[in-house]
């Protein structure tokens, strides 16, 4: 507990931390304001009815960081912006170009590369704003709207994705943490007030021990979460010893960490963007004059709602997105170049493709374990849904996934600082 303090201490001592966290903290500031301006005509009345029996829209509004339920000039959060990243890093598998721009041309690459995602986010939001307004309309939780106001409201929603997209960025160079995954973070704990007072509101005594139950299930899922994201599996390197001169450098033994979880929460972002984006389109598509697209997507849209099919879909992504960005974001072959480029080796092991294939079978291994372990959390709440019943539960699981791996990664993020400032 001393130690905690110290560091706490430390980081308010220490003026260029200090100033990273305020201004963090007054990102997150502008970003809850923001999500309190609805756009105009809205029956909240009739809104909070269609939020209160509509878990897609529920789980939708996780990732607007609550936008959505005030249907703010920021309903679609940072949503389009994650559509358009997984879009441009699915299209790293197809274009060389791409892949080379990301992984190989190094910061400038790497900027040009978030530009392109920065500019696919635009039509995204465009597209998502319209379904969103036609699907609110059928609803009647928003007038019908003539072309002028129906422009004005897309253009406004639209700058207000691409705004909070701009303040995400912003946090993630000046403050601390990752600006998109803090401003999901925000909307969550913004909404914990309402929840516990929700809670409390309708406790009942004959429910205690499902209560108790889904506390003791929350307590394994925080611990199981910290142990698997810290876990690392350690490679042993060896630095050839170098004789310069008089002197002898190198021959010292150091390791190469690789983490069970190297993807953290994106993968499970990825998965439910992957599984929401197309259940949007076609809730819109599902009010359309024509009879035969009508009936489609309304076949679709029931596939889509069994259970079973949504449990299995959403293990799978998350399975296939963990190992993909995994793939994207370490490369073995790089690292392999870079420990011989330094005159190191992994002892027993030949350098360059022996090591690459070497650190490749390691990590296919650790992530299969990464992967199983982020597709069961991911569908727990699902399992716990469908035993007991209470639909919530599918939302807070997915909510408590991501505040737990948002706050460990803040948290190691800020001891890093506090340690570089130390030394």
């Amino acid at each position: 507990m001393k130690d905690f303090l110290n560091k706490i201490a430390l980081v308010f001592q220490d003026n260029v931390l200090r100033k990273r966290i305020f201004f963090t903290l007054f990102a997150l500031v502008i970003f809850r304001l923001l999500a309190a301006i609805p756009v105009p005509g809205v029956d909240h009345g009739r809104l909070a009815q269609f939020f209160s029996s509509n878990e897609f829209f529920g789980l939708l509004n996780i990732f607007s960081g609550g936008g959505l339920s005030q249907l703010s000039i920021v309903m679609l959060g940072v949503g389009p912006y994650i559509t358009g990243s997984i879009i441009m890093q699915l299209l790293t598998i197809m274009s060389p170009k791409l892949k080379e721009m990301y992984q190989e041309e190094g910061e400038a690459g790497r900027k040009r590369f978030a530009q392109y995602g920065r500019i696919v986010t635009i039509p995204l939001a465009l597209i998502q704003a319209f379904s969103f307004i036609k699907i609110l309309q059928t609803q009647q939780v928003l007038p019908h709207l003539t072309g002028f106001a129906l422009a004005t409201d897309l253009i406004v929603i639209t700058a207000g994705s691409v705004l909070l997209m701009w303040i995400g960025e912003l946090i993630s160079e000046y403050g601390i943490g990752n600006g998109v995954s803090l401003i999901i973070f925000s909307g969550i704990v913004a909404a914990l007030p309402t929840t516990i007072g929700q809670l409390i509101y309708t406790f009942d005594k004959s429910q205690l021990p499902l209560y108790l139950a889904f506390f003791l299930v929350g307590i394994i899922v925080i611990v199981a979460v910290v142990i698997i994201t810290e876990a690392e599996r350690p490679i042993p390197v060896t630095y050839a010893k170098q004789v310069r001169g008089n002197k002898v450098y190198g021959g010292t033994s150091t390791y190469l960490p690789l983490r069970i979880n190297q993807a953290g929460v994106i993968p499970i972002i990825f998965a439910l963007s992957i599984l929401l984006f197309p259940q949007m389109i076609l809730r819109f598509l599902q009010n359309a004059a024509n009879p035969t697209i009508k009936s489609i997507s309304t076949t679709v849209l029931g596939v889509l709602a069994n259970s079973w099919f949504y449990a299995i879909a959403y293990f799978l992504l998350v399975f296939m997105f963990t190992y993909f960005y995994t793939a994207v974001t370490f490369d073995p072959d790089q690292i392999s170049t870079n420990l011989q480029k330094n005159g190191a080796f992994i002892p027993g092991v030949r350098p360059g493709k022996s090591t690459s294939d070497h650190i490749s079978r390691i990590l296919t291994r650790l992530t299969l374990v990464g992967a199983l372990f982020l597709g069961f959390i991911a569908i727990l709440p699902l399992i716990m849904k469908g035993l007991t019943g209470i639909t919530a539960v599918s939302i807070g699981g997915t909510a408590l996934l991501i505040v737990v791996s948002v706050v460990i990664d803040l948290i190691k993020k800020i001891d890093a600082q506090v340690s570089i400032r130390e030394y």
